[in-house]
């Protein structure tokens, strides 16, 4: 449909325009009102003047929602800018997802038959030329093929989302590129990201009592973050495995420039394949995720059989309180194929593998705080993060961004450190009695 007929049908709607039809469907789903302010491709308006407003710049939008009900065609909808939204994103998801948990309470409807409510009013639906093909997924949406989680999938997912590009994630990170929940430990003005991730990874180290001399494997070594921390700080000889070219080539650069050639080795290399343990202490930062349900028994026991008996090793992994999985939007454009479970079940996979669980960790406000700082980097560059990636991309991490953090401000998932060991054959740990850390 052109932009003259998406016109012409408008004016055979009732007064009010298109948003007062499409309110007058939403509304009722909402307890009488709308959260948000809606404005149509017409014109119109609906809902409190003193809302962010959600642009509905064409009847695409309400094609790949009648398509996608829910969080994905939301998500299909915004990175192609066919919806907008025009004021302060998080105050926006903050009043839908508030009202959401309100009518859960109250037995009305839940914001996820929101959009299937256009089918009760065909001929509204019609009318706005809502049914019909959808648009084409949007470019920026994965495309894998394969057997899942095999190791040939696996790189083409870790390489949507990591191999993005270098530059962009060291304009968004802190120095030390670590892309991970950091650990926020003061509330002095000058503390930054930077100092919260340099304690998390002064942190880590502590825990898993890296010495001196000590081997340590980093599974999912990132852009070498601990890796490079743990060889300068702590003395030890690490080796660093990733899936991603493009994390390699960065770190490989950062090791040559500190002169730490002899203490670090990056390796391409799925963790499957490590063929070179016991190693001393194992960490794996935000790795686990990936990993996938049916897998997980897979990467804990190699874990267990790359450790030596009375070594430790620390995951810090993310968690789902209820549905598990990555979530419609997660898994379509950032990180594909993506698991996360409650940590209680992670908990006892870890067991099932032979390793003692020694200490959970909880820090899913400290992952606020660090999203909130690389949301506020990420808004302060957006010219220049639109150039590197383009627009659409842009969109994607806007709206991850934002409904991370307000995920985790509002308990849905959690992050957490788990702490183990290899027990030895006669049950000894090699834990101190009193914890230093």
């Amino acid at each position: 449909m052109t932009m003259t007929e998406k016109r012409e049908t408008a004016t055979t709607l009732a007064p009010g325009g298109i948003a007062a039809r499409l309110a007058g469907l939403i509304a009722p789903l909402f307890g009488g009102g709308l959260p948000v302010r809606l404005r149509a491709w017409d014109g119109s308006t609906a809902g409190p003047a003193d809302a962010p407003t959600v642009v509905l710049r064409d009847n695409d939008a309400l094609r790949r929602l009648l398509r996608h009900p829910g969080e994905l065609g939301l998500a299909q909808a915004y990175v192609t800018g066919e919806l907008d939204v025009e004021g302060d994103l998080r105050d926006g998801f903050r009043r839908v997802w508030s009202n959401a948990r309100e009518s859960a309470i109250t037995g009305r409807p839940a914001l996820t038959t929101l959009v299937p409510a256009l089918a009760n009013g065909l001929r509204t639906a019609f009318g706005l030329g809502a049914v019909g093909l959808p648009p084409a997924p949007p470019a920026s949406q994965a495309r894998l093929r394969g057997r899942l989680h095999s190791p040939t999938r696996d790189r083409d997912a870790i390489s949507h989302h990591y191999d993005l590009s270098n530059d962009f994630y060291s304009l968004i990170l802190d120095p030390h590129m670590a892309y991970s929940c950091g650990y926020w430990t003061s509330e002095a003005p000058g503390y930054t990201v930077e100092h919260a991730q340099r304690d998390k990874l002064d942190l880590v180290c502590r825990k898993l009592g890296i010495e001196p001399g000590g081997r340590h494997l980093d599974i999912g070594c990132g852009w070498g973050s601990l890796s490079l921390y743990a060889a300068e700080h702590f003395g030890a000889q690490v080796v660093g495995v990733t899936i991603a070219k493009e994390q390699k080539a960065f770190i490989d650069q950062r090791i040559r420039e500190r002169g730490l050639e002899d203490r670090v080795e990056i390796r391409l290399q799925d963790y499957r394949d490590v063929p070179d343990g016991p190693f001393d202490t194992i960490s794996s930062i935000e790795m686990g995720e990936h990993v996938g349900q049916g897998n997980y028994p897979t990467y804990t026991r190699k874990i267990h059989d790359l450790l030596r008996p009375g070594g430790r090793a620390l995951i810090q992994q993310m968690s789902r309180t209820s549905r598990p999985g990555g979530g419609p939007f997660i898994e379509a454009f950032i990180a594909p194929d993506m698991h996360m479970r409650p940590v209680g079940e992670t908990v006892a996979l870890i067991e099932h593998a032979g390793l003692e669980v020694r200490d959970v960790h909880g820090l899913r406000e400290h992952y606020v705080r660090t999203i909130d700082a690389w949301y506020d980097t990420f808004e302060a560059n957006w010219s220049q993060v639109v150039a590197m990636v383009g627009e659409e991309v842009a969109r994607v991490w806007r709206l991850y961004l934002v409904g991370g953090a307000l995920t985790f401000e509002e308990g849905r998932m959690g992050v957490d450190q788990i702490l183990m060991v290899r027990p030895t054959d006669r049950g000894g740990s090699g834990m101190p009695w009193v914890r230093s850390w």
